[in-house]
């Protein structure tokens, strides 16, 4: 027995060997490059003691679906490697960020939230239970008549109301999850289009959350996503798959939502979109209004995105923040990463974490777009996964390669990304799968789970909130989910905390001067 853990063991260290990618870099092995790079770590530290307490102009939250700590770390170390490098010691734009928290995501009726309950939290201010967006944890899922004097408003609305333009942007439906609890009130998440309703509910009233997005706040700036199917009488053939009866409209009510907002809309410089050529054709600073929706329901993935029709969400945002930033009382703009949750809930790693790398992009266009003297950016998730990876991989190992060792049980590899539960549970002839004999690089591949289930499952541990800008500092130490829309909007003295705002001392807000040279900064940022 013993003989056979050593040979194990010793398999173990020559597959490591086999697998071993990138050596690192020789100046690493000075205490000199160490100590000078945490000093200067350190005097950068030093100089945030001077807080940013400007007012906030403009407010933009980067909502990761499912981005949980695990997942934003193997994303650096995937950004890393894209570009040859080993990864570790890569950064993530989202890691420039000089202020960090962490959010408690369980919903009020759920230890492991899921992503409606937590869009109330972090868009509307207030806890929620699991399935039901934009109203109180006294209105329960999928009971249409406690909708009503259960409605809660959201950050989106308290930013329209106090006169700044605001936007949608998604790799989702635009009425999935995340962005329906900025605009809607509904005690069940799938309640896309009126198809999805039961009888029952139609009859009490309540509203589908595709029409209740041109309905509630019909002046919404900007929307982009997908969703396309759910604007459209029942087998109204899709514009850009018309044989395909799956992507066909799904409305019973025979509503032509999209025909109903460009009619509405058509004295304003307003605009529908459904192609990334259209949509870049544009000139964002004669546009007020855009509807984009690009697919009949989600976006595709990015890593199978068609290049030439579907636009990026880094692309969309650009687009986003031109047209909104037209308003000179500055703007709101919600951006979802929605489909890193899809990829994990699938057990596709890969998929997930290319996702990740691209809300990534997005953060960076955005960064150049803008100025933190005016603007607060915040970065989160809603809820976690059960991903991880370890199994002691070396130093530039492919984030999606073996580990260097073997199961000193079953004697077989195993992949560093697993799943604690998921589609990627295989056993092959009673015992678990051999992974050395499948293509574990493939785009789609199912990555290891411990436990079967056709659904990948989240995962209940706190997220983390990165931000920076005007009273960034808010976010600070283990919050509550629902306080961030709080500081975000105390921030930019709109909501409910408005009395600071009527300081007149020199930080409250920046002067119109000021305003101007921010603006010729972030344009000159953009293109350089």
């Amino acid at each position: 027995m013993k003989l056979l853990v050593l040979l194990v063991l010793l398999a173990s260290c020559m597959l490591g060997w086999g697998q071993r990618t990138a050596s690192f870099p020789e100046q690493e092995k000075e205490p000199r490059f160490w100590n000078e790079w945490a000093q200067k770590t350190l005097a950068k530290a030093l100089s945030l003691q001077t807080l940013n307490k400007n007012k906030a102009q403009n407010l933009i939250l980067f909502l990761g679906d499912g981005m949980g700590v695990a997942t934003v770390t193997a994303a650096r170390i995937l950004k890393g490697q894209l570009k040859g490098q080993s990864g570790e010691e890569g950064q993530l734009e989202m890691d420039k960020f000089p202020f960090v928290a962490l959010s408690k995501t369980y919903n009020t009726n759920a230890q492991v939230a899921d992503s409606a309950g937590t869009a109330t939290a972090y868009l509307c201010g207030v806890k929620a239970n699991e399935g039901t967006v934009g109203v109180s944890a006294a209105a329960v899922r999928s009971q249409c008549n406690s909708t009503q004097g259960n409605e809660v408003t959201s950050i989106l609305r308290w930013a329209k109301d106090a006169g700044k333009s605001v936007g949608i942007v998604t790799t989702t439906r635009v009425n999935h999850a995340t962005p329906s609890a900025a605009y809607a009130h509904c005690v069940e998440r799938d309640w896309y289009s009126d198809s999805e309703m039961p009888a029952e509910a139609l009859r009490g009233g309540c509203k589908d959350i595709a029409l209740q997005l041109f309905e509630n706040i019909p002046d919404i700036d900007v929307i982009m996503g997908g969703g396309r199917k759910y604007m459209y009488p029942k087998n109204t053939s899709d514009v850009e798959y018309p044989g395909q009866t799956k992507h066909s409209g799904t409305r019973r009510d025979n509503r032509n939502l999209v025909q109903e907002w460009v009619d509405r809309m058509r004295d304003k410089k307003a605009h529908y979109v459904w192609n990334k050529k259209d949509l870049l054709s544009l000139n964002p600073s004669k546009v007020e209004y855009l509807l984009g929706l690009f697919e009949p329901a989600d976006l595709t993935y990015d890593l199978e995105r068609n290049t030439d029709t579907d636009p990026s969400l880094s692309e969309m945002v650009e687009v986003a923040i031109k047209i909104l930033r037209n308003n000179p009382n500055g703007f709101y703009l919600l951006v979802e990463g929605g489909r890193i949750d899809h990829g994990h809930h699938e057990g596709k790693a890969k998929q997930a974490l290319h996702e990740a790398v691209e809300m990534d992009r997005a953060i960076g266009r955005a960064d150049l777009m803008t100025s933190t003297l005016d603007t607060l950016t915040v970065v989160t998730a809603d809820h976690s996964h059960v991903f991880g990876f370890g199994g002691y991989t070396h130093r530039g190992n492919s984030i999606f390669g073996l580990s260097p060792l073997m199961s000193d049980v079953d004697q077989k590899p195993f992949t560093a990304i697993v799943y604690g539960n998921g589609p990627g549970y295989k056993i092959v002839k009673g015992v678990r799968e051999n992974v050395s004999t499948t293509d574990y690089q493939d785009n789609n591949y199912l990555a290891q789970a411990a436990v079967p289930l056709s659904a990948e499952t989240h995962g209940g541990e706190d997220v983390a909130v990165f931000s920076k800008g005007p009273m960034a500092h808010l976010l600070h130490g283990v919050h509550e989910q629902n306080y961030i829309p709080h500081a975000m909007a105390y921030a930019a003295c709109i909501g409910q905390n408005r009395a600071h705002c009527q300081s007149s001392g020199a930080d409250a807000t920046l002067s119109p001067a000021l305003s101007a040279l921010v603006g010729l900064v972030a344009a000159t940022r953009l293109l350089c």
